[in-house]
């Protein structure tokens, strides 16, 4: 049995509750490489939640959050989860209400 290593969830009308469904499963999973949220509505109490999972997940390289309806305070957690997190290399934040100070967030990780 293989494990998944790609999860694509593109436009399937995630809210802010499924970010913290995810970020559970983020943290405790130890086999996924992509994830791709992008076209839904985790918003920032979801990013808040998928922060909290990054700071401990070790695999996921990849992680699309654009067009989420993120802002300068979602953006803010997952800066915060950067500084932690060394296996993100790709993080895709277009299309967010994000301003100078998400951006200044994610310049600093």
């Amino acid at each position: 049995v293989s494990a998944v290593e790609t999860i694509e969830l593109q436009g399937k009308g995630l809210t802010e509750l499924s970010g913290i469904v995810i970020a559970s499963c983020i943290s405790s999973n130890l086999v996924l490489k992509s994830l791709n949220l992008q076209d839904n509505e985790i918003g920032d109490t979801g990013a808040q939640h998928i922060d909290e999972a990054l700071k401990i997940n070790k695999t996921l390289t990849t992680l699309k959050l654009r067009q989420n309806n993120l802002g300068d305070e979602g953006v803010q957690h997952i800066g915060e989860a950067l500084k932690l997190n060394k296996a993100l290399t790709s993080l895709n934040l277009q299309n967010n209400g994000i301003g100078d100070e998400g951006a200044k967030h994610i310049g600093k990780a």
